[in-house]
């Protein structure tokens, strides 16, 4: 698994997010039209972003074929395992009880929410 050290903005983890759930290479013109309810972008916008993208090893393009094919070089799975432990390092001290007893003194856990903790929990340790 990648070491994922580069952040990726909000705007940048929507078009990687297309970019991820697309099964082969796509065009910025597809992205365009995928971002087009969220976003009210012009082409030239899309791809200041994508080559923001490339500098940061985040996505592949391909000029071959005569269009910019865009891939992913990092997996969705290890961009998320990554983010996750640099958010939980950065704010909660690398402590998922931290993590846990702040959002359950701020009301945002219901009680599935800890039922359900508890569940895979237990199904963690069964597997062990």
């Amino acid at each position: 698994m990648a070491n994922i050290r580069k952040k990726l903005g909000e705007a940048e983890l929507e078009i990687m997010q297309v970019i991820w759930d697309s099964s082969s290479p796509v065009t910025s013109n597809y992205i365009l039209s995928e971002l087009q309810e969220r976003r009210k972008w012009q082409l030239s916008t899309l791809m200041t972003s994508l080559s923001r993208l490339s500098g940061k090893g985040f996505v592949s393009c391909d000029r071959s074929t005569g269009r910019n094919l865009y891939t992913s070089v990092i997996s969705e799975n290890d961009y998320k395992i990554g983010a996750s432990r640099n958010f939980l390092k950065q704010l909660y001290n690398n402590s998922i009880q931290n993590m846990i007893a702040a959002l359950y003194d701020s009301k945002d856990i219901k009680a599935s929410d800890v039922e359900e903790l508890r569940d895979f929990l237990d199904k963690l340790e069964e597997k062990q």
